[in-house]
């Protein structure tokens, strides 16, 4: 199986390593500063399962290497237009299409450009970050890559087979699933409640906690988001909802959003597709959604001073 992976930063650097180390055939699509420092300094990965140096194969044509039987996707989604204009000359006629970002906005735009039957469902379940020198930094064991047929219960294709036996052999968590679209739902449940509260209130979950009203503003983001979930048709079901209350009330836990760590780096979010996109399909559904609103305000405050920052320089 050859593999594309468009991004080599703390979700693709990962996973993509692992699975070169399990003897999968890996090339990293990257922009050409960033495939020149791995060409020079290898691909470096930190993490509590093992640290790692490794020489891998990088492009900036996608049309280089090919044909590809897999693409994985693991762009911010803010950058999912030009990662798409990127991606395109690389995707042959039996490539399929992996992506790992959150929420489902970006199932709209991938299979108005490929068409759906070639773009699957996927999710990475990781916390991990890219430091200065490009070093992929996994912070807790955890880490997890699911993917599927977004059709629930279609027999997977042989890329997907071939995909399974190499995430079995790579030492992290995943594979196939049955019901990727429900599995989709229910990150993105957890998630947005996660990262509305996190960013907005600018703490981890164990500082929440610790005020008046903390617990009790989670449990309501939560139910909005749930609620949206069951309009669509995915409503998580009761173990995975008590998993997410468990996850986000327990007192203590400094579990929180990536997107608190970029908000206090200055740096830009994904508001709109993990937050704002919630938000637009509650209101379709005529969900309220007071707790997400206003963070989603505060969010798009903070970008608004971001542009008008930018602009002054």
């Amino acid at each position: 199986m050859k593999l594309l992976i468009l991004g080599a930063g703390a979700v693709g650097g990962y996973f993509g390593g692992r699975l070169q180390q399990a003897g999968t055939d890996v090339t990293f699509l990257v922009r050409p500063v960033r495939a020149q420092l791995l060409r020079d300094n290898g691909l470096k990965i930190v993490s509590p399962k093992g640290d790692a140096t490794l020489q891998v194969k990088v492009v900036s044509d996608a049309t280089e290497g090919g044909p590809y039987d897999l693409a994985i996707l693991s762009c911010k989604a803010y950058d999912l237009d030009s990662a798409v204009d990127t991606l395109a000359p690389g995707i042959g006629a039996d490539t399929a299409i992996v992506p790992l970002l959150n929420g489902m906005k970006h199932l709209d735009v991938l299979d108005a450009r490929f068409g759906a039957e070639r773009v699957l469902g996927g999710v990475a379940r990781i916390s991990s970050g890219l430091a200065a020198d490009g070093t992929v930094v996994h912070m807790v064991p955890l880490a997890a890559l699911l993917t599927g047929e977004r059709e629930k219960g279609k027999a997977p294709r042989p890329a997907l087979q071939d995909f399974a036996a190499a995430v079995g052999a790579s030492g992290f968590d995943g594979g196939v699933q049955s019901d990727i679209v429900q599995d989709m739902w229910d990150k993105w449940v957890m998630l947005c409640a996660l990262a509305a509260l996190t960013g907005s209130l600018r703490g981890p979950v164990c500082d929440i906690l610790e005020t008046d009203e903390g617990s009790d503003l989670i449990l309501e983001a939560i139910e909005e988001c749930r609620k949206v979930a069951r309009a669509a048709g995915h409503e998580p079901g009761a173990g995975a909802m008590d998993g997410v209350r468990t996850y986000l009330t327990t007192r203590g836990s400094k579990f929180a959003a990536s997107i608190l760590r970029d908000l206090e780096n200055s740096f830009r979010v994904e508001a709109e597709h993990v937050i704002g996109d919630m938000i637009a399909r509650a209101r379709s559904a005529g969900i309220a959604t007071p707790v997400l609103r206003q963070a989603y305000v505060h969010m798009q405050t903070y970008e608004q001073r971001q542009k008008r920052e930018a602009t002054a320089t």
